[in-house]
């Protein structure tokens, strides 16, 4: 969940801010743009937005159909290794 920084802004957690970025990175490999993965996953293109940007936290079973619209897996979009 985002948090507050000294000045009030808000913060985005870490792992959200994580997940993005592999959200992101692998989207960028297969040359998908962020209007196509959101349409194959029923989202608009700005919540893929804040998805990879760590502002929303990306829900169990979004986190499934990212994955699976990135032919890639759950654990690999969290970083297992």
């Amino acid at each position: 969940m985002a948090s507050k920084d000294r000045d009030g802004d808000r913060t985005a957690n870490p792992v959200d801010l994580h997940v993005g970025l592999r959200i992101r990175l692998r989207r960028r490999e297969l040359g998908i743009s962020q209007e196509k993965l959101a349409e194959s996953i029923g989202l608009t293109f700005q919540q893929v937005q804040k998805y990879e940007r760590g502002a929303n936290r990306v829900s169990g079973s979004t986190l499934v159909a990212v994955a699976a619209a990135l032919k890639t897996t759950v654990g690999w979009l969290v970083g297992e290794v």
